[in-house]
């Protein structure tokens, strides 16, 4: 087993992902694309694209779809050395399609792999080794031991003095709002980077008032990066308050993964020295290019690319 740990942890659930051809609905397709997806295995994808340094673990069953995920994580370049396979349950399913020109997500995670990791899946010495420590509110919801597992990932980083990253990611199918606001408000004060949506803060912190929001944030330790306030991101240090517009997608396929990408980029940037304010800027580059291809992480760029969009460069086509 590689005992060196990478720069950028993450670990959750993934699940195998089906999808019709195009935009038909799931009963009226005779074959279905197969990929996967993940919050935490797209956004390691994507830092991995950008020339950081990556590991991902988290629990799949002992089946094709494990062994699928496992594999196209190891050939995206992500340390996989600590995930597991479970012969006592399988890998999630997700299914994707587009009803009435809105898409639909149905999930089939109940008593999954992923739902059983425990606080004694975790290798403590594999985060305490790394720069960075990424976790989201899908993990926390799974079940009570997911949960414990993260909460208990996020102190032995902070023990060590590895900064958290933070995504709620929240997911009103998996629990309700009040179960919800409990876990991920504790969370985010466990966080040294805290990466809500607006419209998550407006349910967690039960008000529209940006004036409050801005109170409750500044009153965390943590740096906040406020996604989709409008047409930009909001950066809240130390009291103060910088805007970053976002970047235009050229050519808008699939929003779904644009959160993911959005945050690989920040953690890339954050890992290779960056300001929070440089950093955003790059993850409003990946976060562009990621909703321009079907897949949650398929369109994530590599650093050249990014680069080259930062830098304002032409594309060639030709």
């Amino acid at each position: 087993m590689n005992t060196a740990s990478p720069d950028l942890i993450t670990f959750g659930e993934s699940m195998a992902l089906f999808m019709p051809a195009e935009h038909r609905a799931l009963e009226r397709a005779s074959t279905l694309e197969q990929g996967f997806g993940g919050a935490e295995s797209n956004v390691a994808i994507g830092a991995a694209r950008l020339g950081v340094s990556v590991g991902w673990f988290g629990k799949l069953g002992n089946d094709p779809f494990g062994h699928m995920i496992v594999k196209t994580l190891r050939g995206e370049g992500v340390d996989v050395s600590r995930a597991k396979l479970s012969s006592e349950a399988q890998t999630g399913l997700m299914f994707r399609e587009t009803v009435a020109g809105r898409l639909a997500v149905h999930y089939y995670r109940k008593h999954s792999a992923a739902s059983r990791m425990t606080p004694d899946d975790l290798d403590e010495d594999y985060i305490r080794g790394s720069k960075l420590l990424h976790v989201t509110g899908i993990t926390a919801a799974l079940s009570d031991s997911s949960r414990q597992t993260v909460i208990r990932a996020m102190e032995i980083a902070r023990d060590a003095g590895v900064p958290v990253s933070f995504d709620p990611n929240l997911r009103l199918k998996l629990w309700s709002i009040e179960e919800a606001r409990k876990t991920l408000l504790s969370m985010a004060e466990l966080a040294d980077y805290f990466m809500p949506g607006w419209d998550e803060l407006q349910l967690l912190y039960e008000t529209e008032d940006w004036e409050i929001v801005v109170r409750r944030l500044n009153a965390l330790n943590a740096i906040s990066v406020v996604k989709s306030k409008g047409d930009r991101t909001v950066v809240l240090q130390n009291g103060q308050m910088d805007e970053v517009p976002f970047y235009p997608a050229d050519n808008v396929v699939d929003t779904v993964g644009a959160g993911d990408g959005f945050c690989a980029g920040f953690l890339a940037g954050i890992v290779k020295g960056m300001t929070p304010v440089e950093a955003v800027r790059l993850a409003s580059v990946t976060g562009s290019l990621a909703v321009q291809m079907r897949g949650d992480w398929e369109a994530l760029p590599t650093w050249e690319v990014a680069a080259g969009r930062l830098g304002g460069q032409a594309w060639v086509e030709r």
